[in-house]
């Protein structure tokens, strides 16, 4: 997902899952404070882990209903008409490049920056933990293990109670002013050096159990993960405040499994242990990846007045911890579905069907990011060059006009024997538009005027709906009743623009038959051999470079139609034409046309 071609949306996709969590998670934890067991208000933070990993799984991976495409759970409806090999051709010279530029913001060049800056940031926030890193391993280097045989013996008794059988080096340090634990491999617990010499035995075997408590629950391992976490979400503000709190809530539930296992009596105790630690400096920001004894003042005392007024928790507060624990996972991990619709944006189509063939086209696409989807309508067969690219939803420009013809038809704004529109006196680069028009004309001249006059008339909500009803690629009008189809928001994927011709040839939405005929009467280009070629070109040209040519259609004989679509992409030679070329040379290759 983190690609530089779409990271912008990524961003939004890793602000809005991570903060949402957090939102839920201290929502939660208001709401149930006094049903919470202190490990449970910890656990808690385990959910915005699960949900930080969502945005970087492979969409295929995640739980996606397929309800998320229209057509993911349909065949294809087959028609029992055979076409006629006598038709009228309406059209001549039919390959032909009519295309106006629009203008448009260079998301590419925004996408770039955001994903320089994000890695940026990723960079010196990692500087900053390889220093810690470092730092952690000078104070390997500079402890000494313990030599006194009553505190080894102490050691070893605080970890049989906390029944933990593997080694783990107990040492002093100059370099540390508060005990800490660290390591994921070789686990070392440090203390100050020369602590016994102001720490009473009762002091330290607190501060064994503590410190053991840690290891026992593998929280060092989660420092890394929540410091890899960190990196990758530094823009987040939200997340290093949740990491903060995240790091109390482990304190407070060490702490109170320590208490949990002693009588009322060394409560204070325990506490007053704790307190012995408030002078010494505070933890530096770059030790996230040891567990210590202290921290800020602030946090000290949270710490001070939890074990003030700590009480032994109960079977039935744990069940309902355990019980609030799985209701907010519940609630976070139903985030997932929706996670791909972000991410992409609709920028993709999750095809499925089982007679698929994959075949490598590319000495067609020399110079062109493409992708050429055929459909065997007899054979019920897919043919598809460059699986990726032929879900990739793009502009569909000019071969949406065979769907803005078909509403403008069933709507009542044109006919069959009145489609004619005055031409509206404005002057266009292409002499062809700068003339009154009817379907015929404005489909073989690719005259984009008509069909926005005829959006103009229909309106938009009835254009969502038919959008909607069709199932039109991504349904999105956002781009204005103007451009919607043009470079804009609406986008289609060659496999979904096979699909949906196939269902338009079939009429599979129940429209007038009368209205498709007069659709597909107005969209045919040519015929041979006993054959009929039917199909619309598309040209989106962006800041005057042609970056995206389509065509589409299908060839009829009286034995079988053959539904297909090319799309091509580059730089600034991406024409219609040229998506014909390929598809003619492609048919002719299949013996097909």
């Amino acid at each position: 997902m983190m690609t530089s071609t779409m990271f912008f949306s990524g961003f939004v996709v890793c602000l809005l899952v991570s903060s949402f969590t957090i939102g839920v998670i201290i929502l939660v934890k208001k709401i149930f404070n006094l049903h919470l067991t202190a490990k449970g208000h910890y656990n808690l933070w385990f959910l915005l882990l699960l949900s930080l990993t969502f945005p970087f799984i492979p969409i295929q991976l995640l739980p996606v209903t397929d309800l998320m495409s229209f057509w993911d759970s349909r065949s294809p409806l087959e028609s029992q008409t055979v076409p006629s090999a006598e038709h009228s051709l309406v059209q001549t010279n039919w390959i032909q490049d009519i295309t106006v530029s629009v203008d448009r913001y260079d998301l590419a060049l925004l996408n770039n920056i955001f994903f320089f800056i994000w890695i940026s940031g990723m960079f010196v926030i990692a500087v900053f933990t390889l220093m810690a890193w470092f730092k952690i391993r000078r104070i390997k280097k500079h402890t000494h293990s313990l030599t006194n045989k009553e505190l080894l013996l102490l050691f070893e008794c605080c970890k049989q109670k906390l029944k933990i059988s593997r080694p783990i080096i107990a040492g002093e340090s100059s370099l540390v002013k508060t005990p800490m634990t660290f390591g994921l491999f070789k686990t070392y617990v440090v203390l100050p050096l020369h602590f016994d010499q102001w720490l009473s035995e009762k002091d330290i075997e607190y501060i064994f159990l503590h410190e053991l408590n840690h290891y026992k629950y593998k929280d060092f391992s989660i420092n890394y993960l929540m410091v890899i976490f960190q990196i990758l979400y530094w823009f987040n503000p939200l997340v290093w405040l949740a990491f903060r709190r995240m790091r109390l809530d482990r304190e407070i539930a060490c702490d109170a499994a320590i208490l949990n296992s002693l009588d009322e009596r060394s409560y204070e105790e325990y506490g007053n242990t704790i307190i012995q630690f408030v002078h010494k400096a505070s933890r530096a920001r770059t030790l996230d990846l040891a567990n210590h004894l202290n921290g800020s003042k602030k946090q000290i005392k949270t710490r001070i007045e939890k074990i003030a007024y700590f009480k032994s928790e109960t079977k039935l507060l744990r069940w309902k911890s355990a019980a609030i624990f799985i209701f907010a996972g519940i609630f976070v991990a139903g985030q997932a579905p929706f996670i791909p619709v972000m991410a992409q944006e609709d920028n993709s189509y999750r095809f499925k069907h089982d007679n698929v063939i994959y075949e490598d086209l590319g000495d067609y696409f020399a110079g062109f990011d493409g992708s050429f989807v055929l459909y065997d309508k007899e054979a019920g067969q897919y043919y598809i060059h460059n699986k990726d690219q032929s879900t990739l939803r793009v502009s569909p420009n000019s071969t949406y006009k065979i769907y803005s013809a078909l509403l403008g038809l069933e709507t009542g704004t044109i006919t069959d024997e009145n489609s004619a529109v005055k031409w509206n006196g404005l002057k266009y680069p292409i002499d062809s538009w700068n003339a009154d028009q009817d379907l015929t004309s404005a489909m073989r001249n690719s005259v984009t005027w008509y069909f926005q006059n005829l959006d103009r008339q229909v309106q938009p909500d009835t254009i969502q709906a038919f959008l909607d009803r069709i199932g039109y690629g991504n349904h999105d009008m956002s781009g204005g009743i103007k451009e919607y189809w043009l470079e804009s928001s609406l986008k289609i994927s060659p496999v979904e623009q096979v699909l949906l011709l196939q269902a338009f040839y079939t009429n599979q939405f129940g429209f007038k038959e009368e209205n498709i005929q007069t659709v597909k009467d107005a969209i045919k280009l040519e015929g041979k051999d006993g054959s009929i070629l039917s199909g619309k070109t598309g040209t989106g040209t962006v800041n005057g470079k042609n970056i995206n040519g389509w065509f589409i259609g299908y060839v009829e004989s009286e034995q079988n139609t053959y539904f297909f679509a090319t799309n091509i992409q580059n730089k600034d030679q991406s024409y219609g034409s040229k998506a014909v070329e390929i598809t003619l040379s492609i048919l002719k290759q299949k013996g097909i046309y």
